[in-house]
Parts: C-alpha cells; structure tokens; sequence
C-alpha cells in the first residue's frame, strides 16, 4: 500500500464513552484472538480508558482512540508504559493497537501508528517496542512496515504462547 493511499484517520484522547465503543468494536473472536479470546467487561474498558486519559495528562501520549474518515471509533493505535512488571520490556514504552474486524487490510493501523511514532519524537521519547503474539502475523507485518527489528522472544505468563520484541529507535 503506498502512502498515497493510506487512509485518513484521527487519534484523540479515549473518552468515557470509548469504553463502550472499544466493547462493541472489540466484541470479536477474531479481534480478541491473540488477546484472551473475547472482549473484557465494560469495566475493564472504563478503566483502561481512564488509565490512557491519565497517561496523556502525565506523559504527553497513551493509546488513542482510532477513528476512521467518517469519525467512527474503529479501535485504538498509540502507547503507553509496557503494562506487566513480571515479564517482557519492563520499564519500556510500547507502542500498540487494536483495530475493529471490519477495518482490517485498509492501512488504517499502520497510519496511526506512524503517526503515533511523529508524536513519541515530540514527546521525546527515545525508543518504543511492539510485543507482539508470534501467531499474529498482521501485526507482525506491522511492525516490519514501521522498520521495527525483532530483537527478543518472551514466554507469556501463565499461556503456551510466545511473544516476540520489536523494537525501534526513534
């Protein structure tokens, strides 16, 4: 896809209501695959979107939400602290997204994603990772679409799963 084509999108900063279109839009086997197999409860999503607001407050970025041309909430793109202090890039930023089953294969992530990258270099921040499922080859793709290098592999916690380490200087 070149960046002609690549669609226009907006980030903001998630609102209480995202919560329940994060729910709705995430409400998919096939979004939720590579993160527990089906949408959280509303409550979770209200305090992952507080927590985002927060760390826009405190840091300058968060996960945003995603909205497409028609301003349609179809996920979120953007980063945040890598969240789990047992493994994987503790103490790193990670930059990260979610998108809608309908969105897929449109550009919509890798856009957003960019942008969320142009962000990070204002806000300072020196360098990101992506921890991504070994199985989720969209995201996978992602990365190497952003000039990420896979760098480490983690065991997940609790699962069989693997995950591998992208990283990128900025």
């Amino acid at each position: 896809m070149t960046s002609a084509s690549l669609p226009v999108v907006q980030l903001r900063v998630p609102t209480e209501e995202d919560a329940y279109a994060w729910h709705r839009v995430f409400d998919d086997p096939d979004v939720m695959e590579f993160h527990g197999g089906r949408s959280a409860e509303v409550s979770i999503y209200e305090e992952f979107t507080a927590r985002q607001r927060r760390h826009d407050a405190e840091r300058g970025f968060c996960l945003w939400t995603l909205l497409d041309e028609a301003g349609e909430v179809i996920g979120f793109t953007g980063a945040q602290p890598w969240p789990h202090e047992s493994f994987g890039p503790v103490g790193e930023i990670e930059i990260g997204w979610r998108l809608a089953r309908a969105s897929w294969g449109r550009g919509y992530v890798t856009t957003a994603a960019r942008i969320t990258l142009e962000r990070l270099r204002a806000a300072g921040v020196p360098s990101v990772v992506a921890m991504v499922d070994c199985r989720n080859e969209r995201s996978i793709a992602v990365t190497r679409r952003l000039g990420m290098e896979a760098a480490e592999t983690f065991g997940v916690p609790r699962t069989e799963r693997k995950a591998y380490c992208f990283r990128l200087e900025l």
